[in-house]
C-alpha cells in the first residue's frame, strides 16, 4: 500500500484526488495539510511514501518547502500538483528534489501513471509540463541572440516591477503569494546574472523587453 500526504490549501485538491484513488486498491491518502509548517510535523509523524504538493501554500514558497522535505526525508517521493505551468518552476522544483510535476487539471490516468512512475524510481512530466521544458531549451532565438528565455509570467512580473510595484503589491495584483513572486524575481535575475532588481531593470530596458 502506497500512503499518500497531499499539501494544498484549497479543499477541493482533496476532495478531488481521493475521488480520483478510490477503487485503487493500492493506494491510500494518510493526510491533508494546508500549509508547510503543518506539511513538515505530518511528515515527521506519519512517514508517507508520496507527497502530492503545490507550489503556492499560504505560509511558504512550494519550492522551497520541496527542499526542506527533501532535507528531512530522503526516501519520500515528491510530486508537485499545481496550476503552475513554467519552465523555470518546473525545473527548480525538479532541482530542490522533486520526482514529478503534475498540473491541477490533469485526468485521472495521468495521476495513477505519475504515481506508479515516481513510486518505481522515475521521474515524471506531465505532457503540459515537458512541453514548457522543451520551449524553454529549444528556443533558437534565444541561443542566438543571447536573449534570456522568459516565461510569460516573467515577463508579466518584470513589467509590473519596471512599473514600480513592490512584491507584495504584484503578488496582489497576480492573485499569487509573495513567496511565488520572490521566486520569480530570483529567477528573473539568475537569468540576467545579476544581483539586483535595479541592474536587472536596466539591463531588460536595454534589451527592449520592458
Amino acid at each position: 500500500m502506497t500512503s499518500i500526504l497531499i499539501v494544498d490549501d484549497h479543499p477541493l485538491v482533496g476532495d478531488g484526488v481521493s475521488t480520483m484513488i478510490r477503487d485503487v486498491e493500492w493506494l491510500e491518502i494518510c493526510g491533508v495539510c494546508k500549509t508547510a509548517k503543518q506539511a513538515m510535523e505530518t511528515i515527521q509523524a506519519m512517514r508517507p511514501d508520496l507527497i502530492l504538493l503545490d507550489i503556492s501554500l499560504p505560509d511558504s514558497d512550494g519550492l522551497q518547502t520541496c527542499e526542506q522535505i527533501r532535507k528531512q526525508d530522503r526516501q519520500v517521493k515528491i510530486i508537485a500538483l499545481t496550476s503552475t505551468n513554467e519552465a523555470g518552476i518546473i525545473s527548480q522544483f525538479l532541482a530542490r528534489g522533486g520526482n514529478g510535476y503534475l498540473l491541477k487539471n490533469m485526468e485521472r490516468q495521468e495521476l495513477l501513471d505519475a504515481i506508479g512512475d515516481v513510486m518505481n524510481g522515475k521521474i515524471f512530466l506531465s505532457k503540459a509540463a515537458n512541453q514548457k521544458i522543451l520551449e524553454q531549451y529549444n528556443s533558437v532565438a534565444a541561443a542566438v541572440n543571447k536573449t534570456p528565455m522568459l516565461t510569460r509570467r516573467e515577463k508579466e512580473i518584470l513589467q509590473l516591477l519596471y512599473e514600480g510595484l513592490t512584491g507584495p503589491q504584484i503578488a496582489e495584483k497576480l492573485f499569487v503569494s509573495p513567496y511565488t513572486i520572490e521566486t520569480h524575481r530570483k529567477n528573473l535575475l539568475q537569468k540576467f546574472n545579476v544581483s539586483t532588481t535595479q541592474a536587472l531593470l536596466r539591463i531588460s530596458k536595454e534589451q527592449k523587453l520592458i
